[in-house]
Order: structure tokens, then C-alpha cells, then sequence
């Protein structure tokens, strides 16, 4: 049976980290589940955690995990501008999936050349409007930054040119929800006001009936209806787009449940850098149940770990800078010298040789950089980013073909007259990453813990301690599950059937 054509809607928030991607990637599931065709959709995101699409084009995680939710293909027209910070006044800025060179955030905030990455978002709304139904589509931080409303790409004035429905997301759990819900309202034109058609209340914690009456105060005040009070969702995981959003045990003792029915579980730390990007690489590893997992800037906690992580970033010369500057760098030399086990992917493995070059400038004003030494090769950084997904074999040449995706700038080579000891190989001959021995070795290869070869491989170790894996963990089935369950506890606590109503009516 043919589905109703539904407006698009906008999930916009009173602030940042309110709950907007989430919400649009159990829209997205909860429409697929209802028979319509959805797409995701972001004018201009923010984030150094990014995804490849499948014609080797760079976009924000977030747009991924929507579109996976959706159950199609993820494309560079769901995220058309990404910024990947480089610092904390400049970013790259990725078009339709390449990136077009770095911006001062002044300059790019200014209206001169905001027009034409207008034309290029407004081109990919339509371009996935005329195939999917409906677009689901995301804002950015608050709706009500007066200061940077005649620059917006990505809020309102995207939403005017879609006809989107607008439904504005506030976070209770950060309290002032009232003023925050009622100033976003109001500190519209008249024209937007009209546009946002209801309100989500995100992240209550409690009895729901203790909001009843705040739930009506808050329709009273804005005249807007809420369509749901949504719980705090625990036990739920969906892939997190910003950094902030991962768990720490700083100063705290490994997870209680290190005591697996072997023995004691892998701990494994990864160094949380300045710029760490693609973190989502660790997702899989923490639900392996021979691991203990957490993400540190302390070397007490580098000194506890049987396995160290150097994880990607978007600055490879300022994160190693860093490492040698906290000491950081001389803890994971000492846990190399007591037979620790050390991973890098990315830009984590450019720490790890010798040196890393930077002739171009491409990371800023260094020309190179000491490595840790861990590794017997050096990197120099390209202007060109290789951004593709691949398939791979573990060196060897034996085994099952593995599944993985490569966003970095920089070419690695061995140093001086060595030569290079592949980690694993391409299934086009060519080959990656370096690998010293048992204990040491690094991959550009983003996504290569979700393979179940990989880590078995890397827990080799340890498997008089831990035993072997019983049953294979199937990270896609997981994350099936996990957006069955993230569209069910929404769909509980939303309006449903008023939404629907919304997105079918006619334009007043």
C-alpha cells in the first residue's frame, strides 16, 4: 500500500547536546517500521567523529547512524558541510563529502561566501527529498542564537526553504527547561513561531506524572503542544557524535566486573586526546566480555592497562604534542618496556614511528615532530585526504575478508632503509598499517575492532587469562537491536498520532 507523503520535520533544539540526533534516529526507525522511507538530513554539522560513505565521500557520524537506523545507505547529500575542528578557532570544512581547505570560525560565521554553501545545502535537500519520505531532518545547537541568524545555514532559514514541521527538543535534566522552551519560542520571527508545530521534553528523570502540570504550563505559556516527555534512556546504547558524550573512570578503579567467568578481563585504556575523532572505533570492543574499558588522560591509569589504545584526531602534531608535554608519552614508552600491548589507528598510528613531518603546513606551524618510537616508520602529511571503505585480510593472507573505512591525511613510511611489516592487506594488493610483533602495531583502518578476527587476534595474549570468545559478538545484529529498542521507548512516550497529523496537514 502506498504511503502518505509526509512534510519533512526538523528536530530542533533550545541548545547543544539535547538529544536531537538521537530523537532523529528513532524518527528515522519508527517511520521505516510504519512503512514510509526516511532520510536523514543535516544542513551543517559540527563533529570530528565522521563516517565514509560507500563512493568514498567523508559526512558527520551522527547522519550514519540515522540513515543505518533508516535502513539505507548513508550519502553526502544527508550531511552536505561538515566542520572537523583543527583548533579552537579554526576547522575544516568538508563539502559534499571533500574537504575545500580550513576556515578561521570568525570568518566563516560572517555572512561573505554563506550564500553559496546555502545553494549547495538547499541542492542536497532536494536531491534526497525527491527519493526519500519524509526527511528527517536535524538543527544545530540553540534555534535562538540572535547573533548568527542572518548567517544560519542549518535552523530555521533551512527549515523555511524544506516547509519543514518543526519540532523543538529541550533537555530537562539540565534544568531551566521552561525558560529555555519558552525563549526559543519567542525569540522567533513571527513567521518561524508559526513554524514550530510541537515540543519534546528530553531526558526526564522520575515519575512522568510529576510533569503533568509543567506539561501544560509549558503548551500555556508558548501555545505550542509538547508531543511527549521522553525518559532518560539507560541501557540503550546508540553510537554518540560528540566526544563529550564518552564515559570516563578517571581517578576510579577499573569496571567491578573485570572478573570474567575465565578470569580477570582485559583492561584496556584509550588515551582521550585533545582532538580525538572516531572514537565510535571502541564501541564493539566495550561489549566484548573479556574487556574492561575506559577512555583516560592519566598515566596512573596507562600504568594499570594491559592494552593501550592511541585512538585517531583531527591533529596529529598538536596530540602528540601533547602527549609529550603531559608525560603521557613516557608512560606508554615504560608500558611498552614491561610488555604492554599497544594499539594505534590513525592518527594514533602516526604517533607511534619515529617522526611525523609536516612540510605543507597541513596541521599548522611545525614542520615535524619526535614520535614515540614505537614503531620503525615516519609520516609525512599530504593535502590530500584519503578518505574510502575497504576490505582487508590480517597479513597472512589467511582468513575471512574484514570490512573497514580510512579518513586521514598523511602517507607512512618505514624509516630509513627498513622496511615495512604490513598489519593487514587490501584486497586491491596494496597494504597497511605496521605490525612489530604480538604487542605493538598500528592501522589506518577505522572500524577494524568491529571485526571479531581482529580482536580475537589482539587478545591472543591474554588468552590463558581470559579464555577464548564463546560466541561471536555480532556488532551489526547489536546495533539492529539497539534502534528496535531506542524506536520502542520513543515511540511509548511520544504522540504519535498527533505527529502524524502534523506532518499530514495542510499548511495554515
Amino acid at each position: 500500500m502506498e504511503t502518505k507523503r509526509l512534510h519533512p520535520v526538523m528536530l530542533a533544539g533550545t541548545g547543544s547536546d539535547v538529544g536531537k540526533s538521537v530523537l532523529a534516529a528513532a524518527l528515522c526507525r519508527i517511520l521505516r517500521q510504519d512503512g514510509y522511507r526516511p532520510a536523514p538530513f543535516k544542513a551543517q554539522n559540527m563533529a570530528l567523529n565522521s563516517y565514509v560513505t560507500a563512493d568514498g565521500l567523508e559526512i558527520g557520524r551522527a547522519q550514519a547512524v540515522q540513515a543505518e537506523a533508516a535502513g539505507i545507505p548513508c550519502e553526502a547529500d544527508m550531511n552536505p558541510i561538515l566542520l572537523k575542528p583543527n583548533s579552537d578557532h579554526t576547522s575544516q570544512v568538508v563539502l559534499l563529502g571533500k574537504p575545500i581547505g580550513n576556515r578561521d570560525a570568525y570568518d566563516y560565521f560572517r555572512r561573505e561566501g554563506r550564500e553559496e554553501l546555502r545553494t549547495e545545502a538547499h541542492r542536497a535537500f532536494d536531491r534526497l527529498a525527491r527519493r526519500f519520505n519524509p526527511i528527517v531532518m536535524e538543527g544545530a545547537g540553540s534555534i535562538s542564537e540572535l547573533n548568527l541568524r542572518e548567517s544560519d545555514l542549518v535552523n530555521m532559514p533551512m527549515a523555511r526553504y524544506a516547509e519543514a514541521d518543526v519540532i523543538l527538543v529541550a533537555d530537562i535534566d539540565r534544568g531551566g527547561v521552561f525558560a529555555s522552551v519558552y525563549g526559543s519560542v519567542m525569540l522567533q520571527t513571527e513567521e518561524d513561531r508559526r513554524r514550530i508545530k510541537g515540543i519534546i521534553v528530553n531526558k526526564f528523570r522520575g515519575d512522568l506524572r510529576l510533569f503533568d502540570e509543567g506539561r501544560r504550563m509549558l503548551e500555556d505559556i508558548t501555545g505550542v503542544p509538547v508531543l511527549g516527555v521522553i525518559p532518560y534512556m539507560r541501557d540503550i546504547h546508540i553510537e554518540a557524535e560528540d566526544s563529550q558524550d564518552l564515559p570516563t573512570q578517571e581517578g576510579k578503579p577499573w569496571a567491578e566486573s573485570s572478573k570474567g567467568e575465565n578470569g580477570r578481563r582485559v583492561s584496556v585504556a584509550v588515551v582521550r586526546l585533545p582532538y580525538i575523532s572516531n572514537f565510535t572505533d571502541f564501541d564493539a570492543l566495550e561489549h566484548d566480555e573479556r574487556v574492561s574499558l575506559c577512555y583516560t588522560t592519566r598515566a596512573d591509569k596507562l600504568r594499570e592497562a594491559d592494552l593501550i589504545i592511541l585512538p585517531g584526531t583531527k591533529s596529529t602534531l598538536s596530540d602528540l604534542h601533547w602527549l609529550h608535554q603531559t608525560g603521557l608519552a613516557k608512560a606508554i614508552l615504560r608500558a611498552r618496556r614491561e610488555g604492554k600491548t599497544l594499539l594505534g589507528i590513525c592518527g594514533g598510528y602516526q604517533m607511534m614511528g619515529v617522526e611525523v613531518l609536516d612540510p605543507l603546513h597541513v596541521e599548522g606551524d611545525r614542520d615535524r615532530l619526535p614520535g614515540l618510537g614505537l614503531l620503525p616508520t615516519t609520516t609525512t602529511m599530504t593535502g590530500e585526504k584519503r578518505t574510502r571503505q575497504v576490505k582487508f585480510q590480517l597479513a597472512g593472507g589467511e582468513g575471512p575478508v574484514l570490512d573497514g573505512y580510512e579518513i586521514h591525511m598523511g602517507q607512512t613510511q618505514p624509516y630509513g632503509e627498513g622496511e615495512m611489516k604490513p598489519l593487514a592487506r587490501f584486497d586491491d594488493g596494496t597494504t597497511d598499517g605496521y605490525r612489530a610483533d604480538a604487542h605493538c602495531m598500528g592501522t589506518y583502518i577505522h572500524g577494524i575492532l568491529d571485526n571479531t578476527e581482529f580482536v580475537d587476534m589482539l587478545l591472543r595474549p591474554f588468552a590463558d587469562r581470559v579464555g577464548e570468545r564463546h560466541q561471536a559478538f555480532d556488532y551489526a545484529a547489536y546495533k539492529e537491536q539497539q534502534y528496535d529498542r531506542l524506536a520502542d521507548h520513543v515511540r511509548r512516550h511520544l504522540d504519535m498520532e498527533r505527529l502524524y497529523q502534523i506532518l499530514t496537514s495542510t499548511p495554515s
